[in-house]
């Protein structure tokens, strides 16, 4: 009696090991996709900061990193459909905004010359191709009655105007 009691207390403290493990490890995963989101949210600001500075080349940089964040956030989120389709959507828009900004840097190097060059008007391509494949997967999550409603909405936004910045980028830098 007394072995199967204490092979049963055993069991008990090696369950309750295993499933405190299990929560820790969660929470730091849990943690990590918070951090992983705030330095998303870093990256962004510190592109906006760079253009407000006038580096279009720090923007790009910050821009192409925030893309990598918003992949990776997408797969961090697969059991949330709704959130990884929303980073799914960030992603493309991310790049769009970087290839935009490396069409600035790249018009600057080549000192201010229009019509652009065919490498900054193939940025502006590139920027719309991305924009564009963001818009087609954030239509359908406009019309979902989905939590993320607010999110949706301010990325739809943001790649809406991003579509007027990008449209007068090309008729400035004459590209065909």
């Amino acid at each position: 009696m007394r072995n199967r009691l204490s092979s049963l207390l055993y069991r008990i403290l090696l369950g309750i090991a295993v499933l405190i493990t299990v929560i820790q490890s969660d929470r730091s995963s849990w943690g990590q996709v918070i951090g992983d989101v705030a330095e998303l949210d870093r990256l962004r600001a510190k592109a906006e900061e760079s253009i407000g500075n006038d580096d279009p080349d720090g923007a790009a940089l910050n821009m192409g990193r925030a893309a990598l964040m918003a992949k990776q956030l997408s797969k961090k989120f697969r059991d949330d459909a709704a959130k990884s389709q929303l980073y799914q959507a960030a992603e493309p828009l991310f790049r769009s905004q970087e290839h935009g900004y490396r069409a600035m840097a790249l018009f600057r190097r080549a000192g201010d010359q229009l019509p652009a060059s065919s490498g900054v008007c193939g940025s502006l391509s590139l920027a719309q191709t991305s924009v564009q494949q963001a818009l087609s997967l954030l239509e359908p999550m406009s019309d979902n009655a989905s939590p993320l409603v607010e999110p949706v909405k301010q990325l739809h936004a943001t790649a809406d105007d991003w579509v007027i910045v990008l449209a007068s980028m090309i008729t400035d830098y004459q590209c065909p």
